[in-house]
């Protein structure tokens, strides 16, 4: 019978709360333009509750991440921050 690398991830339920920026950039690298219908993955929770989730997936870990307006929000902002941060550099190694 044959392993599979799925069955050895780890998984991870995410909040908003607890997204740091190594999961966030995943989110934003994966889900450029944002998410869709299709990409969210539900289930019930141990209190009979509708979560929703995004995947993302590193070398050891599947993350699911709770889905809310501040993820969308944070999501967005992230990626302007990294635009920002891009074109700071650009300007930078321009000038040397």
């Amino acid at each position: 019978m044959k392993s599979s690398n799925r069955q050895n991830l780890k998984r991870v339920i995410v909040d908003f709360k607890k997204l740091n920026n190594a999961i966030l950039d995943l989110l934003v690298i994966k889900y450029p333009d944002g998410f869709g219908d299709s990409d969210i993955i539900s289930f019930k929770n141990q209190h009979n509750e509708t979560i929703e989730c995004v995947e993302v997936r590193t070398e050891d870990t599947i993350y699911l991440v709770k889905v809310s307006k501040r993820l969308v929000g944070a999501m967005e902002d992230f990626d302007s921050d990294d635009e920002a941060f891009d074109e700071e550099m650009d300007i930078k190694s321009t000038e040397d």
